[in-house]
């Protein structure tokens, strides 16, 4: 894996974490590296505090583990079957694999052997800029859009109930937004010995704009809203993060909200990376001085 310079002067990159309206636990977790191009988010569920545990374990174990393997050039020569299908990306997905699994399980163990802790999980979506193009992975319910010359796109699907409901023609979208089934993921990091990561590929463009969100933000907001609001503040990502924040609470706040803005501003060539720019929510009082 060549490294050759920093990703800080291609990307920008946001990101925003609010407890909402509803919730006395901010049980989101959100962490970004612009040198290495790693953006990470996750969604915690569980009983009480556990929600928090799952999501700071998975965000900082995934961006610690895939940081040092861009790090130090580290590729595995067994390369899975699902990362072989990334092309130049196939180390990027091997890396993102590797720490996806690892990941589950630690959070799977410590969901068995801490009582406070059964049955937690998370979401997740995570992705890893590189080569002009963007890895993404995801878990859940948890997205990631693409907005490109003012037009939002989705770019992942959603793993629940809803959507399989969707998928099968049981229910419409719009049907979908009055659902009493709206936060029930049928896949999640952690809850399994196992668990399948969703892998995609994208090219990306100069001036495009990616955004990563848990489902606070689009359980109270419509792509339609979301893309507006996006437009309107797209020349200044913090504005732009922090509207969609407020929009999800002024539309009723109903749990945690976390957004993660990324603007393409040049090209960028094979891996690069630089000095560590890592930024994480919340590590010093939540998972580990929770567990001692």
């Amino acid at each position: 894996m060549q490294i050759e310079s920093s990703l800080a002067d291609a990307l920008e990159i946001v990101r925003v974490t609010d407890v909402g309206l509803m919730r006395e636990l901010n049980e989101d977790t959100v962490a970004s590296d612009d040198a290495y191009g790693v953006v990470v988010l996750a969604d915690g569920m569980g009983g009480y505090k556990a929600g928090e545990v799952a999501s700071e374990m998975a965000v900082l174990s995934i961006t610690a583990e895939i940081i040092e393997a861009l790090d130090s050039h580290q590729q595995d020569e067994d390369i899975t079957s699902n990362a072989a299908y990334f092309g130049e990306m196939q180390a990027e997905a091997q890396v993102l694999l590797n720490a996806v699994n690892n990941a589950n399980a630690r959070i799977f163990e410590v969901s068995q052997s801490v009582p406070e802790c059964e049955g937690m999980g998370t979401t997740l979506v995570l992705g890893i800029f590189a080569d002009n193009q963007l890895l993404v992975g995801h878990i859940g319910d948890s997205r990631l859009y693409r907005l490109r010359n003012q037009k939002l796109t989705q770019l992942t699907e959603d793993h629940s109930l809803l959507q399989e409901q969707i998928n099968a023609g049981l229910i419409t979208v719009e049907q979908a937004k009055f659902s009493a089934n709206k936060n029930l993921v049928t896949r999640a990091l952690g809850v399994e010995s196992y668990v399948e990561l969703a892998l995609q590929a994208h090219d990306v463009a100069v001036g495009d704009i990616y955004l990563l969100c848990s489902d606070g933000l689009t359980d109270m907001v419509d792509n339609e809203n979301i893309e507006a609001t996006m437009n309107a503040s797209a020349e200044n990502l913090d504005k732009a993060a922090h509207g969609l924040v407020h929009l999800a609470n002024q539309n009723g706040g109903l749990d945690n909200i976390s957004v993660i803005l990324v603007r393409i501003k040049q090209s960028f060539e094979r891996k690069q990376t630089g000095g560590n720019q890592f930024w994480l929510r919340g590590l010093g009082d939540g998972f580990f001085g929770w567990l001692k």
